[in-house]
């Protein structure tokens, strides 16, 4: 599904950068945003097919971010998928109540993230949600 537009929603420069190489060198149209008021911002005009989501934000964290994504009509039908390096017992539980469609750990595996992605973009394109 390559040439699918995603936003990666991650503060930490690097991670992004990782991200958004991984998924470019693949052929996704890959959009970033450091925090919740710049995603809302870019969503305001722009919607990607899947957003990939630190939940560790500066101000709203990447949970309530969620939970307001999911609660707009606008966006409430995007896949948003969970990253965090802080993968604690629960985090993904969490995650899941919040409204997330999928989770990663970080430190993030590049091999594996284009499958994931891909796999998240097609049951989205199927009408399946976790």
């Amino acid at each position: 599904m390559a040439g699918e537009p995603i936003l990666v929603v991650d503060d930490n420069p690097l991670n992004q950068k990782l991200v958004l190489a991984t998924l470019q060198v693949e052929g996704y149209q890959v959009r970033a945003a450091f925090d919740a008021i710049e995603a809302q911002a870019m969503l305001q005009s722009w919607r990607p097919r899947l957003i990939l989501m630190d939940l560790q934000l500066p101000g709203m964290d990447g949970l309530e971010l969620t939970r307001r994504l999911k609660a707009d009509p606008a966006t409430r039908d995007i896949p948003i998928v969970a990253i965090t390096a802080f993968a604690m017992k629960g985090d993904d539980l969490r995650a899941f109540q919040a409204g997330c469609d999928g989770y990663i750990a970080k430190p993030i595996d590049v091999r594996a993230l284009p499958a994931l992605v891909s796999s998240h973009l097609v049951r989205e394109s199927q009408g399946v949600h976790s």
